[in-house]
């Protein structure tokens, strides 16, 4: 299995989510970003149901860097309780692999 994770996290707006890609990759905690969006969401909140429009931020970064990112999340994003998801990457091919771990180590 792969040592690498995509970070999932819903996002208010696009501008939050470019803040946090660009953070999270200048940082060398991911390797690469993707925004998609817009994304129609309906969740309970409060008790009742709510709709509402999101960005999808993808963060593409090695598993031992998910403390870092969830705390860099948590930091910057606006809601109480923010989406930020962990999915593990069963396979990858090797050079994209080793790029992805050389861009996304501790300093």
């Amino acid at each position: 299995m792969s040592e690498i994770i995509l970070i999932r996290v819903n996002c208010p707006s696009e501008d939050l989510a470019a803040s946090l890609a660009e953070a999270a990759v200048k940082g060398h905690l991911a390797a690469c970003a993707n925004i998609e969006g817009p994304i129609a969401s309906v969740y309970h909140w409060d008790g009742k149901i709510e709709r509402g429009e999101e960005y999808v931020l993808w963060l593409k970064t090695r598993a031992d860097r998910w403390s870092d990112v969830e705390t860099l999340v948590s930091a910057l994003h606006p809601d109480d309780t923010p989406a930020i998801l962990a999915i593990p990457c069963v396979h990858a091919n090797a050079r994209y692999e080793a790029w992805l771990s050389a861009n996304s180590k501790a300093d």
